[in-house]
């Protein structure tokens, strides 16, 4: 086994790169597959669950003498309670900025002292429980009888209207219009952030917002390119989606039409809000070519930052910080 001392040539190679090399990466704009009534679809998804911003802040005691922390439900889906963590500094005497973020996929809000760095930066900052997927906000059908077995991938893949992501991004477009009514937020400087499925669903939410969002931070984003994605990627949700429909074939062509709706290639030709994004090399959960299929079409100002070496996790705490300076020039001192 090798040692930290042992020299760098010695040591077993990494993971190689899979995908398509970087100058094609930088070219790669696919053609959009999405339905003629992609837009049609998603204001219908919006308008049949709109309803008045409705947050509940719970104060909480977490021991942390510098922030303040609630526990906040909203009104998700269906108006279906969502839950969520404001994590800000304490006393604040001005509205603050503030970043919504999306976990990523099988996850959920985790405990609040988990997210202490944005709130630490002079951010407010709202932690969105993911519906269904290990947090505390349980997973409720579209329709009675509706599919909701399986992980959250393919509930409900034979039909859009009860496909798990409908819920979900219809949760986030109400988690940034909840944090805007807040008195503590001030709503012309709300962000969505995420990495992976969090990433994805920043861009639907950014996209899907009536109000525009101030900037996009999005990380080795999943939801990308999916035609391509399920037939790429050996690991993890895409991979789940392949097995899917090999194993019911008279399922595929509904399944991939579902997925039609929810490509965030779609949604990133819809955003015009500044962007930062990122992309490891190395993944092979969101292939690299899914990532820039999204980040090509992007239809906004942007920035990609590569991580030349690095799998899923991307660029870590590296790219935290060039986000808290991205945010930074862009928004100005929190």
């Amino acid at each position: 086994m090798a040692t930290d001392a042992t020299p760098y040539a010695e040591q077993p190679a990494g993971p190689v790169a899979y995908d398509l090399d970087l100058a094609t990466l930088e070219r790669y704009r696919p053609h959009r597959d999405e339905p003629a009534d992609f837009d049609v679809f998603w204001k219908q998804s919006l308008a049949a669950h709109q309803q008045p911003p409705s947050v509940l802040l719970d104060a909480c005691d977490a021991d942390l003498s510098t922030l303040d922390i609630y526990d906040v439900t909203f009104a998700g889906f269906g108006g279906q309670p969502v839950k969520a963590w404001l994590v800000a500094p304490a006393g604040a005497s001005r509205p603050l900025p503030c970043v919504v973020q999306f976990v990523g996929y099988d996850d959920g809000r985790g405990l609040p002292t988990e997210h202490l760095l944005w709130a630490s930066a002079g951010y407010a900052h709202l932690v969105m429980d993911a519906r269904g997927q290990g947090g505390e906000t349980p997973d409720c059908p579209s329709a009675p009888g509706a599919d909701i077995d399986g992980p959250p991938v393919v509930r409900g893949l034979r039909d859009p209207a009860d496909y798990y992501y409908r819920r979900l991004y219809v949760d986030a477009v109400r988690a940034v219009e909840a944090v805007r009514v807040l008195p503590q937020i001030d709503p012309t400087r709300v962000v969505v952030a995420g990495g992976s499925q969090g990433g994805g669903i920043a861009l639907a939410a950014a996209a899907l917002s009536p109000v525009p969002v101030a900037a996009v931070l999005c990380d080795v984003p999943f939801l990308c390119h999916w035609s391509r994605a399920i037939r790429v990627s050996d690991r993890g949700p895409y991979a789940d989606v392949a097995r899917y429909v090999a194993r019911y074939r008279d399922r595929a062509a509904s399944a991939l039409a579902t997925l039609r709706y929810f490509d965030g290639v779609a949604f990133a030709a819809r955003t015009t809000a500044p962007a930062l994004f990122s992309v490891g090399l190395m993944d092979r959960v969101c292939p690299p070519s899914t990532v820039y299929a999204a980040y090509n079409h992007y239809a906004g100002d942007k920035r990609m930052v590569v991580w030349e070496f690095n799998d899923h996790e991307g660029g870590g705490a590296h790219q935290t910080r060039l986000q808290l300076a991205y945010l930074r020039d862009l928004l100005g001192s929190p």
